[in-house]
This record gives C-alpha cells, structure tokens and sequence, in this order.
C-alpha cells in the first residue's frame, strides 16, 4: 500500500486507524534506530518493521523476499520517505511490489478535506509500466493535502 502524503508524525496515527476500520493489520517500514527499548516493542507490536537505510539499494530485494515468505501481509509505504519535502519520491514501493510480484494499493489522508482511506479502483497489477504507474498515482493524488501542505510534492525519481 501506498500511503500519501506523509507531512506529519499525525499521518501514522490517522493511517493506522484508517487501516484498522477497513480491517487491516498492517505492516510499516522504519529506521532500525527507532527501536531502542521501550520504543521498539511498542513498534514491533504495532507492525513495525525495522530497515537499515544505510543500505538503500538492498531494501527491495529485502522487502520483496520478506513478502513472499508471508502468505498474508498489507505492507504500508510512504514513497516520500520522509515527511519532510521532497521533489522525488523515492522509486521503492514500485521495486517491491514487482519483485515480490504483488499489486500497489493506493491510500490516502487528505487534511484538506478532512478524509482518508482506500481510493477505489486504485490497485495496480505489477508491471513493467513505470511511467504508467506513476501517472496513475499522481492523477489520484493531485490536490490531495498533507497536514503540513508545503511538505507534499507529486514529484517523482
């Protein structure tokens, strides 16, 4: 899953909750530093899982064998891979999602608005299409707003 924008530490807590009301136990990357005792049991149990960012380019090969192990799991991303501004996203999700051969779900939070949730119609097989793909995703999230909307930027690597 796809979850943008990510402006603010809010967007976890929102999403988290967003994800439980349609049901999901969801999983989450984050940096293994966060997890120092009594922080990363609570990260642990909430679905977090720790990932090395010193070593960006193993990440997806990393990410997409730990899917294919599972039978289940909802992975949550913020391709922004910060809630600072970025122009780029970051290029991960997409590489995930093919190696591990599962499909990119589209979500949302939307502080202008005041809503969130799942885009209907937003899920992407994983294919060779990256500009495609990225289209998609930025015709669903133009004029989206993050709690902080100088944050967001629709740019992409």
């Amino acid at each position: 899953m796809v979850f943008a924008p990510h402006t603010s530490k809010w967007d976890f807590v929102i999403g988290k909750l967003i994800l439980i009301v349609f049901g999901l136990q969801s999983k989450f990357m984050i940096r293994k530093e966060s997890f120092w005792f009594p922080l990363g049991l609570l990260l642990r149990q909430l679905g977090g899982i720790p990932v090395d960012r010193k070593q960006p380019a193993t990440l997806p090969t990393a990410m997409a064998n730990e899917i294919k192990k599972r039978e289940r799991i909802t992975l949550v991303i913020a391709p922004e891979g910060t809630r600072k501004l970025t122009t780029h996203w970051k290029k991960g999700f997409y590489v995930i999602a093919q190696q591990a051969q599962v499909p990119i779900c589209l979500c949302y939070i939307d502080w202008g608005k005041k809503t969130g949730g799942i885009f209907p119609n937003a899920i992407l097989p994983p294919f060779d299409d990256y500009e495609g793909v990225l289209t998609f995703i930025q015709n669903h999230y133009r004029g989206m707003e993050g709690k902080h909307p100088e944050q967001f930027s629709l740019e992409f690597e």
